[in-house]
């Protein structure tokens, strides 16, 4: 099996095959598959993966196909399988983790007759005034753990029922691309509680979806998926089998939601650890079991788990998709190892320079999706690679706002990290590290939310009693500086400064 595997074996000491499980991650800019050990260690020759981007519109949206994403799905998943049987790998089961907040309609045939809306979509924040005349948003948010925000289903719904009435007439069922992915791959009209939180439609206290929102909507109980057991598996339909036949009859158990995996991965499942993930965009939050919160700030979301476990966090609609758009824009010519060596050279807020990152419309902590991003300070002597920095540090200070507000659920809770822009920049993780003000944990591990779908499935399968118990990732710890912490709490007030003279003045 080669080196990898001499690491991974897949047996126990009597012989006996450990449980093997193909954790497939979709994310918005990627599809990934690969197999997992019953430790939770990837079997690295196993990985197959894929890019995409959904597509920005100039008005404000972010869609795709779903059928593209499906066809990029089953490619990784084929790629992943037959390396498997390269290797005669025996799986156990399919685990999924995917994107949250998406929203798809299909027809009664289970065709998509719109396409798969996004989270960075902003085109619904033109309903959410309407929407917060029509509910009480504080006890909206407290059942639903949503704010009335352009992200979730709540405004998508009216925007679409209001601005592309024929299709939304033509739509037998409101689908996450999680559940369009299952029914495709498994014939299942099913959704789990983990990827129904991220619609704002659902009581994350009963686990049941919500009544009064969909009476607010409109909508009919029928036209949503039904809520999964959490120890409920489908199998694969007969046509994916054929293709397939190491997954044939094996348990598929409900997508997860990304976000909660993402903790399971890099071991965050009890108050004592909150995740800090950058990859596209970013998130900051603590998992732990026990049921949702009766009241959140109104700068973090709740969201589950399954019905054991809540998620509570703050949400960046800017992250690494920031990074790269400011190398390309700002014509970045130099390589990885060059822009890394000048970001960790600079000195914490030396450009001058405040940024409100909101090039996506902002999520955590003030919930304006018609937000956009402005740079204050320019001289004729700013360096790209200073904007850069500025926005990072940026990024980093929307955190340190959301860990201010989180530490009410985890108070004093170690900061473990992953993502692959943070991987890709250690200056960034050390930049965040002195912006919190705490020390960070780096994961080594490449794909916290593959991994902690696998964890999970391992969990069902009990290979593992508890998620508690499954082995934490190797990590690197990134100390904050004294003196550039003080710093970036100045720039913190500058920041929040700028945007209550802007973004506060927004309608």
């Amino acid at each position: 099996m080669g080196s990898d595997a001499d690491q991974h074996d897949t047996t126990n000491a009597r012989g006996a095959r450990q449980p093997l499980v193909l954790a497939v991650d979709v994310g918005t800019s990627s599809a990934r598959a690969a197999v997992y050990d019953a430790r939770g260690r990837e079997l690295v020759e196993t990985d197959a993966r894929a890019q995409r981007e959904f597509r920005a519109t100039p008005d404000g949206g972010a869609e795709d196909d779903a059928e593209a994403v499906l066809s990029d799905v089953v490619r990784v998943v084929t790629d992943a399988h037959a390396r498997a049987d390269a290797l005669s790998l025996e799986i156990s089961s399919v685990a999924v983790s995917c994107f949250m907040h998406s929203l798809v309609g299909v027809d009664a045939q289970g065709r998509a007759v719109t396409p798969v809306f996004g989270w960075a979509d902003t085109r619904a924040v033109s309903e959410v005034p309407a929407l917060k005349e029509r509910f009480d948003e504080r006890t909206t948010h407290a059942r639903t753990g949503c704010r009335l925000h352009a992200s979730y289903w709540t405004a998508k719904l009216a925007w679409l029922r209001r601005t592309q009435a024929d299709a939304f007439s033509r739509v037998a069922r409101w689908l996450s691309f999680g559940e369009y992915l299952l029914a495709r791959l498994c014939g299942a009209q099913a959704a789990s509680v983990s990827m129904a939180s991220g619609t704002g439609l659902l009581d994350v206290h009963r686990c049941e979806w919500d009544k009064e929102v969909l009476a607010g909507l409109n909508l009919k109980r029928e036209q949503l998926p039904r809520l999964a057991a959490d120890d409920e598996t489908f199998a694969l339909g007969d046509d994916f089998a054929a293709r397939w036949p190491r997954l044939r009859g094996r348990p598929v158990f409900p997508v997860f939601g990304d976000g909660p995996a993402n903790n399971v991965g890099a071991a965050c499942v009890t108050r004592e650890r909150v995740a800090l993930m950058i990859g596209t965009s970013g998130a900051m939050r603590v998992v732990f079991e026990g049921d949702a919160p009766d009241e959140l700030p109104a700068s973090l979301w709740c969201y589950r788990l399954d019905r054991r476990r809540t998620s509570v966090g703050g949400a960046l609609s800017d992250g690494g998709g920031l990074y790269e758009w400011m190398r390309e824009t700002l014509a970045l010519t130099l390589d990885d190892e060059r822009i890394e060596r000048e970001l960790a050279a600079m000195r914490a807020d030396e450009h001058g320079l405040t940024v409100l990152p909101f090039w996506a419309g902002e999520r955590s902590t003030g919930w304006n999706a018609a937000a956009r991003g402005a740079i204050i300070g320019l001289r004729t002597s700013t360096r790209p690679v200073e904007i850069l920095r500025a926005a990072l540090e940026a990024v980093a200070l929307r955190f340190a706002d959301v860990a201010r507000d989180l530490e009410a659920f985890a108070p004093g809770a170690e900061v473990f990290s992953s993502g692959g822009a943070l991987r890709h920049s250690r200056a960034w993780t050390q930049v965040i590290a002195d912006a919190l003000g705490r020390p960070v944990n780096l994961s080594r591990a490449r794909e916290a939310s593959s991994r902690g779908v696998a964890l999970v499935a391992l969990e069902r399968l009990g290979a593992i009693k508890d998620l508690t118990d499954a082995p934490a990732p190797v990590y690197e710890t990134f100390t904050p500086d004294a003196a550039a912490h003080a710093l970036y709490r100045e720039a913190l007030a500058r920041q929040e400064s700028l945007y209550r003279a802007v973004i506060d003045r927004l309608p």
